[in-house]
Order: C-alpha cells, then sequence, then structure tokens
C-alpha cells in the first residue's frame, strides 16, 4: 500500500522520471514508524561543482547536505538549521544549513596541500578525512527566541556515525539514516549535452516515543508486551530500511514513491506532500557591508587591494563584492 494524506499517489513509474530536490516525509503502517526520504539532484550539483573539491571532499559535503535537507524539512516556519563540524583533519571546516521553507546551502575548508587529498577517488577514508573534533547541529527557531545546540565528539569517525551519536545523546530515540553521493553521467538540464553530474540522496526512520497516559495501569505484564511489541515493529523496520542500495537513493529514475515502496511494501507506507528544495544562499552587498564595518581600520587596510578598494567573496556561493575605497571606511 502507498497512499498520500491528500489522496492516492503513484508519481513513481517504473519509466517516469523521479522528482529532484525534495524531502518526501512518510510513515509505515504496521510497524508505525515515521521516516524521510531526500533526494538531490540540481542543488548538489550545483554546490559541488562550484567549487571544484576533490572527490571525499565533495561526498562529504554532499552528504552534509542531504542529513540537513532530511532533518531541516522538519522545522516550523521561520525555522533555521545548521550543522558544522570543525576538527583537525584534511577537512577541517565543514557546514551545511537549512532554511524553512526548503533554502539549502553549503561548503567546505580543506588543506589544499594535501596531495593525497587530491589524488583520492570517491568517498576515501571519511573518518581519516575529517580527524578528530566536533559535530554541531544548530537549530534557530526564529522569531527572537533561544537557539538549541547539540554536540558530538569527532573522532576519526565518518559523517554518518556522528550523526548516530548525535541522535543516541539528544533525541533518546531509535533512529536509522542511511546517506548516498554518486556521479551519475547524463543530459544536462533542459536536454543539454551528457556529462557528469553530482547527485546526494538519504532515508531515515524513527521509532516514535509511546504514550505514557494510563498504560501503566493495564499491568506490568501488558505494559512488558507493548515493549516487546514496540521493540519488533522497530527492528522489522530497521531491517527494511537497511536493504536500501546507495544507488537507489540516487538513482535518477527511481521516483521516491517507488523507492519508499520497495522498501516497505509489506508494512504499507503512507506519504505526505513533499518538501521542496533549491539552493539558495542568503549572502547580499547589504550584509556584507555590515560584516566589513566591524572591522578595525588596521584589519581592512590588510584587506585592502592598491587602489584602496575591497572585494569579498562569498565562501557559500562565490559570488564576489567589489566596495569602493569611500564604501568602506
Amino acid at each position: 500500500m502507498l497512499s498520500a494524506d491528500n489522496g492516492n499517489t503513484d508519481r513513481g513509474k517504473a519509466h517516469a522520471v523521479a522528482d529532484d530536490d525534495l524531502v518526501l516525509p512518510f510513515r509505515t503502517v504496521r510497524s508505525d514508524v515515521i521516516g524521510r526520504l531526500v533526494r538531490l539532484g540540481p542543488l548538489v550539483h550545483t554546490v559541488l561543482s562550484r567549487h571544484a573539491y576533490p572527490e571525499p571532499v565533495s561526498h562529504a559535503l554532499g552528504e552534509a547536505l542531504a542529513l540537513t535537507a532530511m532533518l531541516g524539512s522538519a522545522l516550523k516556519t521561520g525555522a533555521k538549521l545548521i550543522l558544522q563540524t570543525k576538527t583537525d583533519g584534511s577537512l577541517d571546516f565543514l557546514v551545511a544549513d537549512f532554511e524553512e521553507p526548503g533554502k539549502v546551502r553549503g561548503y567546505a575548508n580543506f588543506d589544499k596541500a594535501d596531495a593525497a587529498l587530491a589524488g583520492t577517488k570517491g568517498r576515501g577514508d571519511q573518518g581519516a578525512l575529517l580527524g578528530t573534533g566536533h559535530l554541531a547541529m544548530t537549530i534557530d527557531p526564529g522569531g527572537g527566541k533561544d537557539r538549541h545546540q547539540g554536540i558530538v565528539g569527532l573522532d576519526r569517525v565518518p559523517l554518518l556515525a556522528a550523526a548516530h551519536e548525535y541522535f543516541r545523546q539528544s533525541e533518546q530515540l531509535p533512529t536509522f539514516i542511511r546517506l548516498a553521493v554518486a556521479r551519475h553521467y547524463g543530459p544536462a538540464e533542459g536536454g543539454g549535452p551528457r556529462t557528469w553530474h553530482w547527485r546526494a540522496g538519504g532515508l531515515m526512520i524513527q521509532q516514535l516515543p509511546r504514550e505514557g497516559g494510563g498504560r501503566r495501569l493495564q499491568g506490568e505484564a501488558h505494559d512488558q508486551g507493548l515493549e516487546k511489541e514496540g521493540d519488533e515493529n522497530w527492528n522489522r523496520a530497521r531491517h527494511l530500511a537497511a536493504t536500501v542500495e546507495d544507488h537507489e537513493l540516487t538513482d535518477p529514475m527511481l521516483a521516491p514513491e517507488r523507492l519508499l515502496y520497495r522498501l516497505f511494501h509489506e508494512e504499507g507506507v503512507r506519504v505526505v506532500p513533499a518538501t521542496g528544495l533549491a539552493e539558495a544562499c542568503r549572502c547580499s552587498r547589504e550584509r556584507v557591508g555590515f560584516y566589513l564595518q566591524r572591522f578595525g581600520a588596521q584589519e581592512l587596510a590588510d584587506l585592502r587591494e592598491p587602489d584602496g578598494s575591497l572585494t569579498v567573496t562569498c565562501e557559500f556561493c562565490s559570488r564576489q563584492y567589489r566596495f569602493a575605497p569611500d564604501e568602506v571606511v
């Protein structure tokens, strides 16, 4: 069974081109777990191709973008989610953020002198690439409300392992996540010549907490029975989710709904309308000018070009902003 809250849907025909740049929330019927499936196409290609990172860096940032989009899509209106790593590895800084209702951006900083990194193909040893440090996830609810931040240590482990540890520590809900990044060869958007394109995808499921209510009034045996049933449901759903292949998460010809049906048809799965995603930077000339005002005169002097002007490049989108000598004093 594959159904949607606003009626039946079957967009995932066998030969249809799947939708891209979206997060599709779902819920299984039999095991009653919630989940989200993310599929990134043009969005992740735009971010990764703009900077021409070494492949292991592109894979790490692609995973971070998929994870951030998947988590951020559950936020309320006006909220933001920022995922950031700071480590002593060759990939010493990684950031991806999501701004509701679906704006995503990210960039990475790495040791350009690392010859081994430049020569490595594919994902590489991501744990070694990141090294030791921490992963922080910050939620800004907006509206002047306080930010919430969760931090987990990174000790030569990949991003996915750190994400599982984050959920174990912060939310304490059984969580399963799978992330994938790949390059596909095909026509460009709009029917252009065939070339290599970055793609990314992810799957996440969580076991819902059981409501307390008057459950314990039913008796200890009944309580233990519900506990066992819940564990069995979760283990079954997790086993099914774990069968997903990386190529299925990034396949442009496999619609998200069709993939969910492949995985959970025995459970029954219901989807709700997807959240559309777009690569969008929040930089502007006004923001950059305000940022420069924080610098002292000597700091600005060190940044100025021979003619006294200032040029600032946005790390996220690579857009350049040039200021005349008298615009920043």
